[in-house]
């Protein structure tokens, strides 16, 4: 009775906003994903574009040079943007410090699609036991938002190649703030993701070689299967479906895929935490379970939670108190001690 309670709870929360979330045109923009590739115009053209860019660690590579113009007053931090897109607000990263006290740990978290408030209960939580934590605010979110707009809907949508674009920009951004960090004095430098987070956080942790610890809050590999199965994008797969199919749609987006980075993601010294729902509808558990059989198919032995929980309701005690302990237990393990769990 209590989980059939908690699906009509995550079920309820799914619903929410949901008004605002409506079918938009689907649109391959190619040269946004792959500047200066403008006469892109059949699906099969943008597909072999994407494969080349998972061939190429550079897709996802430090951008050059500009290390200026970082502002830093009180907890909030902001600096611009590598990639510069037709919404100004996004072009200026901000980031909210809590200051743990020390530098010998900084955690830089990447919060969920359409976030409304930063996570200031982790935050609070983990500076505590002397780790800095920073929130870097995704693009398009927060104050990087499109004016008018009410959800994040630049972020992730039927605009393939804007999606490309959105979520290498987030990327980039969150390796420029650790390069940031690491200028600052910061010896170990983690990474946390939640939902949509996780797949920028795992393509940082899988580009990054000063990435230590990465952990994966509702997560998988592939971002197309999530967008066609999950709850929270059906608007977004009402969009495409006319146009491409899954097939079409995985190929296209075969850069934001995860699974296709296991290999770096097991890198000896990276430490892994994935942390799963198990009654998830958003980010189905069939998909998670493929990621994480890439993953110990590629040699990597993550540290894996399951709480028999929904995607939303994982907020909920006891399960946020679950995850939240087993999130500070693996970031206070030692390198070897946090891959071996």
């Amino acid at each position: 009775m209590y989980h059939r309670w908690l699906d009509r709870w995550d079920e309820r929360r799914a619903q929410r906003g949901e008004e605002a979330k409506k079918t938009t045109a689907f649109t391959l923009d190619a040269d946004r994903a792959f500047p200066g590739e403008k006469d892109i115009k059949t699906i099969e053209e943008f597909c072999v574009l994407a494969q080349q860019a998972v061939a190429d660690p550079a897709f996802f590579g430090e951008a050059a040079g500009n290390e200026q113009g970082f502002e830093r007053r009180g907890e909030w931090l902001k600096f611009p943007s590598d990639i510069s897109t037709d919404v100004p607000e996004n072009n200026v990263v901000w980031a909210k410090i809590t200051d743990g006290g020390s530098l010998d740990q900084a955690l830089v978290i990447f919060h969920h699609w359409n976030a409304s408030a930063w996570n200031g209960r982790i935050a609070g939580f983990l500076s505590k036991r002397g780790i800095t934590v920073v929130e870097i605010a995704m693009p398009y979110h927060f104050e990087r938002g499109r004016p008018g707009s009410l959800h994040a809907d630049h972020m992730l949508s039927a605009n393939l190649g804007r999606t490309i674009q959105s979520v290498r920009q987030a990327v980039l951004d969150g390796r420029k703030l650790i390069r940031w960090l690491k200028r600052e004095g910061y010896r170990d430098i983690s990474v946390l993701g939640m939902s949509l987070g996780s797949w920028v956080a795992g393509l940082i942790a899988a580009h990054d070689s000063t990435v230590s610890k990465a952990s994966l809050f509702l997560t998988a590999g592939s971002l197309a299967d999530m967008v066609w199965s999950g709850r929270a994008t059906r608007a977004i797969r009402d969009s495409l479906e006319p146009d491409v199919d899954l097939t079409d749609l995985q190929r296209a987006w075969g850069p934001l895929n995860l699974e296709n980075y296991a290999h770096r993601l097991a890198r000896p010294d990276l430490a892994l935490q994935v942390v799963l729902a198990a009654r998830d509808k958003v980010v189905l558990p069939e998909l998670s379970a493929n990621l994480l059989q890439k993953l110990n198919d590629a040699g990597a032995r993550p540290n894996t939670l399951e709480l028999n929980c929904g995607h939303y309701s994982l907020a909920l005690p006891p399960y946020i108190l679950l995850a939240g302990l087993s999130l500070k237990r693996f970031l206070s393990a030692t390198d070897s001690a946090a891959r071996r769990a």
